[in-house]
């Protein structure tokens, strides 16, 4: 083993890794101060670029990503009170106090060497978890991999936030979509409705832009101002590496909770930083400062935000569950390659995972390094409006969910879940497991079949593996819905109408006639599986069916509580007629009546969206972009017209350059084909 890291520490000398590296680092960096984005943002539209590499110079741009979204998160975080990401969110806390007393310097060197520390060791976990789970790893055959696949996409779902059966329900419909295409056990056509497109299944990458990336940016598009306050770094480095030095010991406890919040599915950076957030405050003997400006609010959650997605890797590579949605992307990528996570990839690649753990130490340095040097730039594109910024990620997303395959219907297959990926985000459902499911829905359904052909009925269930994670499977879902029924209980006792928590911010719709159209979407997608997969063999029908089957109940259950909800909310009191109870209703809510501004828009954008499609699939992308950017700027963001002229030729001229640089085709439309 130390021969393998030895060998991956050396391959980093190739020019052509470093260069992958700097420039996924960069790019890691860049997306990390863009809300919203983040890992997801930064591995999806990384991703395409690729596609035509080999593995260890498409894992290094990857990794050098992943390892720095959490870093750069906190530039708008300390500087502006508006952090990058939901994770960033605890350090504000803190650090914008401390900036508001100038003393950003201070805040934002506590913050930087804190994830640094939190990267470099998340990483030495990794190397650790690589000696300890081999023994482990190795003795894994194909039923506890089945359990394996089953576990993923169920931890996801019970311990992301959010509903249980909600986060359920995505995960069951991701294993629907993951299932188009040929079939891995008979090799038969499912799902296609006769289209040859579908024949090969759907795009991991459209997949994981639109139900993220193009819902994301519908939700904030209507964004016009950027952020107006201005709080100058100052001075005040040299005492901030003081301090920090002086809480060494939250740095580590913070780095260790993150590794631990990496490691279960569905958990993730946010809840990370807020539980070493929690333990700083637990432990600290003076607590009055918290929250006004104390250092140990920024270096426990720092530490953690960076660890958390080192954390994440130890299931993925070595179980083959990914605990979130960048480690979902990163999954499906080694998967094109041939790399399977688990035993093989520590028998057959094992020089491939030192290279990632270097790779992510490394990329921990430069991205703290990069923001010293940088943080005045960086901190000058928070103050861009996102609608801005909206127009050219559009362009960038829908160039790269073109990368994959080839096909514009990929790019249309992309705006549809990008609707519904909006639509879930603005109803309550987690799509971390939706994501998940589709990664894992292949795996899973080779390795049931797999333990179906070795073993003679269901004795493979009696294996001791097998019935740890049957345990670890089942235990979170009791629990889970013994907190649900309970909460409930105590819902029926106030007014009936409101959940056990206050309604989240980033899911407005949740509880309205929305949140109920979802869950007849649901429920229709899984009745539709289970009419449409009835023709299959009974080889290819088994597990579609199995999984449309839970589908059909849990969207069931899901139907009755959103239709149960409402006839509640519409029985009159006492001493009320109808007409004065639905005034009152108007009254208390009037966002849930119906088209609300922000649904107005989203769908605007999605409308924008599919126009500029339409443009590419006409004309060409060059000449779709050149349409649309200075469109969209002007009409929709309101930029100036010097903005969409510079911002437009800017954007032409890169695009025009980029197939030379890197393995990039643009997309042609009927025009070009014409000529």
């Amino acid at each position: 083993m130390l021969d393998s890291a030895m060998a991956a520490l050396a391959s980093l000398a190739d020019p052509s890794l470093l260069i992958m590296l700097l420039i996924g680092t960069v790019a890691g960096l860049i997306m990390g101060l863009i809300p919203g984005l983040g890992g997801t943002g930064a591995v999806a539209i990384l991703l395409p670029i690729t596609f035509g590499m080999e593995p260890p110079q498409a894992l290094a741009l990857l990794i050098g990503a992943l390892a720095v979204v959490h870093t750069s998160d906190t530039v708008s975080a300390v500087l502006l009170g508006a952090p990058g990401s939901a994770s960033a969110s605890v350090t504000m806390l803190d650090g914008y106090s401390m900036a508001k007393k100038g003393q950003a310097a201070r805040a934002l060197t506590l913050a930087f060497l804190s994830s640094m520390a939190g990267g470099i060791i998340g990483a030495v976990g990794l190397t650790l978890a690589i000696p300890l789970a081999r023994p482990l790893v190795l003795s894994f055959a194909s039923p506890e991999l089945f359990m394996l696949t089953v576990l993923g996409v169920a931890l996801a779902a019970v311990l992301s936030r959010g509903n249980i059966i909600k986060g359920i329900s995505a995960g069951l419909l991701g294993l629907v979509l993951g299932m188009v295409g040929t079939s891995p056990t008979t090799a038969e056509e499912r799902f296609t409705f006769g289209s040859l497109f579908l024949g090969d299944g759907l795009s991991l990458v459209a997949v994981a832009l639109g139900i993220f990336g193009l819902a994301e940016i519908a939700s904030r598009a209507s964004q016009r101002r950027g952020q107006t306050e201005n709080i100058t770094v100052g001075g005040g480095w040299g005492k901030g590496i003081r301090e920090w030095l002086s809480h060494w010991t939250q740095v580590i406890r913070g780095a260790l909770i993150g590794i631990w919040a990496g490691v279960l599915p569905g958990v993730g950076a946010t809840a990370g930083t807020w539980l070493a957030y929690g333990q700083a405050v637990a432990t600290a003997k003076d607590k009055r400062q918290f929250g006004k400006g104390d250092p140990r609010g920024i270096v426990g959650p720092e530490s953690a935000n960076n660890s958390v997605e080192a954390g994440d890797l130890i299931p993925t590579l070595l179980f083959g569950i990914p605990g979130g949605v960048p480690s979902a992307m990163l999954l499906g990528m080694l998967l094109t390659y041939g790399i399977q996570p688990g035993p093989s990839i520590i028998t057959e690649h094992l020089d491939l995972m030192y290279l990632i753990v270097w790779s992510f130490a490394i990329a921990s340095i430069l991205g703290a390094l990069f923001c010293f040097l940088s943080v005045k730039q960086l901190a000058k594109l928070t103050k861009v409006p996102f609608a801005v910024l909206a127009a050219g990620l559009v362009a960038v997303m829908l160039l790269g969910s073109f990368q994959e395959g080839g096909q514009l219907g990929d790019l249309w297959v992309m705006i549809i879940l990008g609707v519904f990926g909006w639509l879930l985000k603005s109803t309550g459902f987690p799509r971390a497991p939706f994501l998940i499911g589709f990664v894992l829905a292949i795996p899973l359904e080779r390795y049931y079949f797999l333990t179906d052909s070795l073993y003679n009925g269901l004795d493979w269930m009696a294996r001791p593996g097998v019935l740890v994670f049957l345990a670890i499977l089942i235990l979170p879902i009791l629990w889970a819905f013994i907190k649900f029924i309970r909460a409930r209980r105590n819902t029926n006792l106030d007014d009936g109408h409101r959940d056990e928590r206050p309604e989240d911010d980033e899911s407005p719709l949740k509880d309205s006639t929305w949140s109920l159209a979802a869950a007849g979407i649901f429920a229709a997608a899984f009745a539709a599986a289970q009419i449409s997969s009835a023709s299959f063999s009974p080889e290819a029908r088994l597990v579609p069916q199995l999984v449309s089957i839970g589908g059909l109940v849990f969207s069931g259950i899901l139907l009755f509580i959103e239709i149960r909800t409402r006839l509640r909310g519409r029985t009159p009191k006492a001493g009320q007629t109808i007409a004065e109870e639905a005034e009152g209703i108007l009254a208390t809510q009037p966002a849930k009546a119906g088209w609300t501004l922000d649904a107005k828009f989203a769908f605007k954008t999605f409308l924008w969206m599919t126009g500029f499609l339409a443009l590419t699939a006409a004309f060409g992308y060059l000449i779709a972009v050149t349409i649309f950017i200075p469109a969209f700027l002007l009409i929709v963001a309101r930029a100036r017209l010097k903005t969409a002229v510079v911002y437009t030729a800017v954007l032409y001229v890169v695009l025009l350059a980029l197939p030379s640089l890197l393995p990039i085709d643009l997309p042609q439309g009927w025009l070009n084909t014409l000529v």
